[in-house]
């Protein structure tokens, strides 16, 4: 049996008004249409669901049964419709978002601070991984938006997501604040080619930055440590151990005793990116936070003007 959930709800409207032609009035139909649409039910049903007389109409048994579920589908339409109005204004729901770790302690809590201003009703759920686990999470649907980056070499180029550009990340130098570079406003590449080098260990993208930087400036770099974390390269930096390479995010949170110089020419620079799945259209949520995540990578640039650890 297949019962049309919209004839269902024209049976309530008719049991409800005692005629067919009370129903059709009020809902701009003809009585012939109703009439044909009522027919039409009693036939899924198998059963006749009203008796006609002079006064109107008045349902059976079948049709009495007919009615309280409809009544139930009714309030259950209303409620959808209720909750996805609440969900296009932003006055409830969800967003999940996915971020690396130097986007985590920069940019993504600025937003977080944000869209809880704006959308105090939404909930805003965050994950963090590596490159990798935030495409995965991406695929998924454990996320909708993802934070990534990316390099000229190795540019994010997959046809299944829709990537927006947010910022520009420099690479900066760091020196320890006794340093003979420290105090410089901008330091020439080819200052630095008897220099320790701190650099990131288990083939980090840095690192990569590092030896390409160096490529082009005709020398082969220097390492003395491998640090597994942004924190600690700076700590190494700290005691002397040597100079390091970072992105300007990297850097929100820097280590006193340490500054961060510009390089001349610049060292490769990463693009931050925000991402979903192509193929989804982007909820309500999903394109407010992306224009609060437009207004926060601006006001991070805008930030760059000064350099990072610079003396006060």
């Amino acid at each position: 049996m297949h019962l049309d959930v919209r004839r269902m709800l024209l049976l309530t409207e008719v049991a409800g008004r005692g005629s067919l032609t009370a129903a059709a009035q009020a809902l701009a139909f003809t009585p012939s249409a109703v009439s044909q649409q009522i027919a039409k039910l009693e036939s899924e049903a198998g059963q006749p669901l009203l008796e006609r007389h002079a006064r109107g109409v008045q349902l059976t048994l079948a049709g009495q049964a007919l009615v309280r579920h409809a009544q139930h589908i009714g309030r259950q339409l209303d409620a959808a419709r209720a909750e996805l109005d609440e969900i296009a204004g932003l006055r409830s729901g969800e967003l999940r978002i996915g971020s690396f770790p130097t986007a985590g302690a920069s940019l993504l809590p600025r937003l977080v601070q944000r869209f809880g201003q704006a959308h105090p009703n939404v909930e805003l759920i965050v994950r963090s991984a590596v490159f990798d686990g935030l495409l995965a999470m991406l695929e998924s649907r454990e996320i909708q938006l993802a934070l990534l980056w990316d390099y000229h070499w190795r540019r994010v180029d997959d046809p299944s997501l829709a990537v927006t550009h947010l910022l520009d990340d420099p690479t900066v130098l760091i020196v320890a604040r006794d340093h003979r570079l420290a105090g410089r406003d901008c330091v020439d590449i080819t200052e630095l080619t008897e220099e320790n080098w701190i650099t990131r260990a288990d083939e980090h993208p840095v690192a990569d930055v590092l030896a390409r930087t160096c490529q082009a400036a005709g020398f082969r770099p220097t390492v003395s440590f491998h640090a597994h974390d942004y924190q600690e390269a700076q700590a190494m930096v700290s005691i002397g151990l040597g100079i390091a390479l970072a992105p300007r995010l990297a850097l929100t949170n820097l280590l006193s005793g340490i500054e961060a110089v510009a390089l001349r020419p610049s060292a490769p620079t990463r693009r931050i990116l925000l991402a979903r799945l192509a193929e989804r259209r982007p909820t309500p949520a999903e394109s407010a936070a992306e224009e609060l995540f437009r207004e926060v990578s601006r006001d991070i640039e805008k930030g760059y003007r000064t350099p990072a650890g610079a003396r006060t």
